[in-house]
């Protein structure tokens, strides 16, 4: 009798439930809708206009070539739009810049782990003291850095906007009228139903353009001394438009958001530093 054969069907059965579990164990994690309006028209228009905005990687040009050592400082945000300065800081299109750079393949020291040295270096390159800022990069981590880069937004400003709408309650009063002095009371009745039915008809439709601009900058960190420096320019769409008729409406609004836009430029930003400088 074998007494060995339960232990190997033991293990036999053990490694075909591993090999069950192993597709959904590496699988991407996925979350449900909550929503009570899920899957509905509504739903669909939202969903449709919101994956236009959704995060898009960029393939880089020269991404298979190893970048040079670089530190990502906080640009300057010159707009004085008080829209995107309540939501951005300096540090956020940094932080952007950071993961773009990253997945071009260049090498980044991450601000955070830097700590206090790359703060006295930031405030030793903005007070224009070159000397004191190549001393910074003499320390630490900071020896092999090869590039420091910065991104500066210098323009956030609406250019155009336009409106449209139509409003059906003048027309219909006039149908009414028209009804009422036909003569008969069909005329009379078609006229008052005529009347309500172009006067319930109300449409509107907005659309503003802004016109966001970035620039960066890349500095030779041995000798503080600008390398290269680039702008680009990104438009932004915001629209909503709306219908009603017979006590049904319908609205949409929508369009790319600030963050995105901003995500855009760094990445136009990048893929032209990947191109040209590595």
């Amino acid at each position: 009798m074998n007494h060995l054969a339960p232990l190997h069907c033991l293990r036999s059965l053990t490694a075909f439930a591993l090999l069950a579990v192993a597709p959904i164990a590496s699988a991407q994690p996925t979350w449900g809708n909550p929503s009570p309006t899920a899957g509905s028209e509504t739903s669909q228009k939202a969903n449709a206009a919101a994956d236009q905005t959704i995060y898009q990687p960029v393939v880089y040009t020269n991404a298979a070539k190893k970048g040079p050592a670089l530190v990502v400082i906080p640009g300057e945000i010159k707009s004085n739009n008080a829209t995107f300065l309540q939501k951005f800081t300096a540090n956020n299109i940094a932080d952007f810049g950071e993961i773009e750079l990253t997945s071009a393949n260049f090498s980044v020291f991450e601000r955070s782990n830097l700590g206090p040295l790359l703060r006295e270096f930031e405030l030793a390159y903005n007070l224009g003291d070159p000397d004191q800022a190549r001393k910074f990069l003499g320390m630490g981590k900071l020896k092999t850095t090869k590039y420091v880069v910065k991104f500066d937004v210098l323009k956030t400003e609406q250019v155009a906007a336009a409106q449209s709408g139509f409003d059906g309650r003048t027309i219909g009063v006039m149908a009414g009228i028209l009804g009422a002095f036909s003569n008969s009371a069909a005329g009379a009745a078609a006229g008052a139903v005529g009347g309500t039915a172009v006067g319930s008809v109300q449409t509107s439709e907005s659309t503003g353009v802004w016109v966001i601009g970035m620039r960066y900058k890349i500095i030779n960190a041995e000798t503080t001394e600008q390398v290269a420096t680039g702008y680009t320019e990104e438009k932004m769409e915001i629209g909503s438009k709306s219908t009603s008729a017979l006590g049904i409406s319908q609205s949409q609004q929508g369009g790319v958001s600030l963050d995105t836009m901003v995500q855009r430029l760094v990445q136009k930003s990048v893929w032209e530093i990947d191109s040209k400088y590595k």
